[in-house]
């Protein structure tokens, strides 16, 4: 009795087991792929006709939408015919796959004309980020795009919204990137200026009547430069997830007649916060919370200002849709204006007003192991303009940092680190610096694997007396905790019992501001060689950046595909 006992209980156990397995869902990352051709087309995205690179004939390119733990797959073929190219995957860590970074000269060899490279990584955390060009000046030229991450199903976020929506903001330049990047390389040194177009989803306006535009070249009824519509249902609540790629331009984003609740920033959740206008940097992400309450009878603006610069650059415009207006039809205002351009207070207040949200605040180290003050100058070396950091101007070298430190070709690029300080106490940060020479190195920073570095990024005047820039700096591989914001000269002593240990957001790109300083901290626990740059496209072309080695030793054998340039021209490329 007891033994039919024993084994009709087993068939129950067994039948309960195989009913719990085909009742619960078990979540599985996917594996996403996707094929691109990456090639030059004429576009007129501001009705002026001009060659841009584009992604399967598209730019922006299409979007990577992704769960958190998926991998993704991107068979890139590079058909530019005489150009090389590479491409970022902007806020992805590459955590054990630092060849997958994007960055020429750093992590990989340039992709060939006419070559195939297929990257393949994980997105590790759900969050918006970007991709785009990293080799010469590629990115302004229309190569890049966004990405979205989202949690596995049956996982929620702290805040509610009906439908999610992805915008990138860019600045357009007409002249293409050779003729801009001879001229920062050219004595007498011919500057970029500013851009013709502010572009929103890349869509914007150049007026066609401006005088010496060439019959044919600009066509205003051009439907590729019909103002980005985002169409939207009366009473529902919108997360807008907002990227700015822009080359050189700080922007302010605002939509007519509503606020906009900021509740995440490059990945990581912010405690919320309204605001009307959101100041915007290159490289950096937000979502904001909108909510579509107002007369529904009308549309209205969303309008782009440069902010920072005194530019003649008019703004960018696009249209936010009441459902069921027509999407074409124009709103009945004026567009926003838009904040004063050097108004830098509202600036400063939305840099110290982001913080962690209180339910997901990630607490740094309460100390550092290392400290290194960055001072970002303006400089010439032999007649040439530059950007330099602690008077040492950034070159690449042939060799990618990744595979000499692997490899043991050290002898590809200079050993001796740039300083991890300038003289402070006898630098005035707010006059043309009298001696403006500088030295041009390759030399990396060498970090000790898994322990804490502080950051401190100065600004300083420029060669123009009265001038001081905003400078956004992206980190490459890591996260950092914002500790500080603060307008002058850093103070060693004192500044740093003012950090924000407590609550700080976590990015991977943050803004410094004209004579100011800002503070980050972050763990130097991702094995690879990272780039640490201002991701204005010209500043880092002239110099503007350093990179980092740590725990290089730790990386595992490095696929041949990155390899054929400089030192490893004799590995075989599959």
């Amino acid at each position: 009795m007891m033994e039919l006992f024993n084994i009709s209980l087993m068939k129950v156990v067994t039948l309960c087991v195989v009913v719990i397995s085909v009742t619960v869902p078990i979540v599985e990352a996917k594996i996403r792929h996707y094929k691109w051709e990456v090639k030059y087309e004429f576009k007129s995205p501001d009705c002026y006709k001009k060659l841009a690179i584009t992604i399967n004939g598209r730019t922006p390119g299409p979007s990577i939408v992704a769960q958190q733990g998926d991998t993704i797959v991107v068979e890139l073929k590079n058909s530019l015919l005489t150009e090389n190219v590479a491409i970022h995957w902007h806020g992805i860590r590459q955590i054990g796959t630092p060849w997958m970074d994007g960055t020429e000269g750093v992590t990989q060899c340039p992709i060939l004309p006419g070559d195939t490279f297929i990257y393949k990584f994980v997105v590790d955390r759900p969050g918006t980020y970007m991709y785009h060009a990293h080799y010469g000046m590629q990115r302004e030229a229309g190569l890049y795009g966004s990405i979205r991450v989202s949690l596995p199903d049956g996982e929620s976020e702290p805040f509610r919204y009906d439908y999610d929506r992805s915008i990138i903001l860019n600045d357009w330049y007409h002249k293409n990137t050779y003729e801009q990047s001879t001229g920062l390389s050219s004595k007498p040194f011919v500057w970029v200026g500013e851009p013709q177009s502010i572009l929103i989803q890349g869509r914007g306006r150049f007026d066609c009547g401006t005088p010496g535009i060439a019959a044919g070249l600009c066509n205003a009824t051009n439907p590729e430069c019909a103002p980005y519509t985002l169409t939207v249902v009366p009473g529902k609540t919108y997360r807008l997830r907002i990227g700015s790629l822009t080359a050189l331009s700080a922007l302010s984003f605002e939509i007519e007649g509503h606020n906009m609740t900021v509740v995440e920033s490059d990945g990581h959740y912010v405690e919320p916060f309204v605001v009307k206008n959101l100041f915007i940097y290159s490289g950096e992400t937000y979502s904001v919370l909108i909510k579509a309450d107002r007369d529904p009878s009308r549309n209205y603006w969303a309008s782009a200002k440069i902010v920072s610069r005194n530019s003649t650059t008019p703004n960018g415009l696009a249209v936010l849709n009441y459902y069921p207006n027509h999407p074409r039809r124009k709103p009945a205002s004026n567009p926003p204006v838009g904040p004063q351009w050097d108004d830098i207070v509202p600036r400063l207040a939305q840099s110290s007003k982001i913080k962690a949200h209180r339910g997901f605040i990630h607490a740094p180290p309460l100390t550092s192991d290392r400290v290194i003050v960055l001072l970002n100058t303006q400089n010439e070396i032999n007649g040439h303009r530059r950007w330099s950091v602690n008077n040492v101007s950034f070159s690449l070298p042939h060799t990618p940092y990744l595979i000499a430190y692997k490899h043991n070709m050290l002898h590809a690029f200079e050993q001796s680190p740039p300083p991890d300080n300038y003289d402070s106490k006898n630098y005035d940060i707010f006059s043309v610096q009298k001696n403006a020479n500088a030295t041009a190195s390759n030399g990396a920073y060498r970090l000790k694997f898994n322990t804490t570095v502080d950051i401190v990024l100065q600004n300083a005047n420029t060669m123009n007396k009265n001038n001081s820039e905003t400078h956004p700096w992206h980190l490459h591989g890591h996260d950092f905790w914002v500790v500080g914001h603060g307008s002058g000269k850093f103070d060693l002593i004192e500044d740093p019992k003012r950090y924000n240990l407590v609550d700080p957001i976590m990015k991977n790109t943050v803004a410094v501001h004209p004579f100011g300083w800002t503070a980050l901290r972050f763990r130097a626990d991702n094995p690879g060689v990272w780039a640490f740059h201002c991701h204005i496209e010209s500043h880092f072309y002239m110099g503007m950046g350093v990179v980092f080695e740590e725990g290089v030793e730790k990386v595992g054998k490095l696929p041949t595909s990155i390899m054929g340039c400089g030192e490893t021209k004799g590995y075989n490329r599959p």
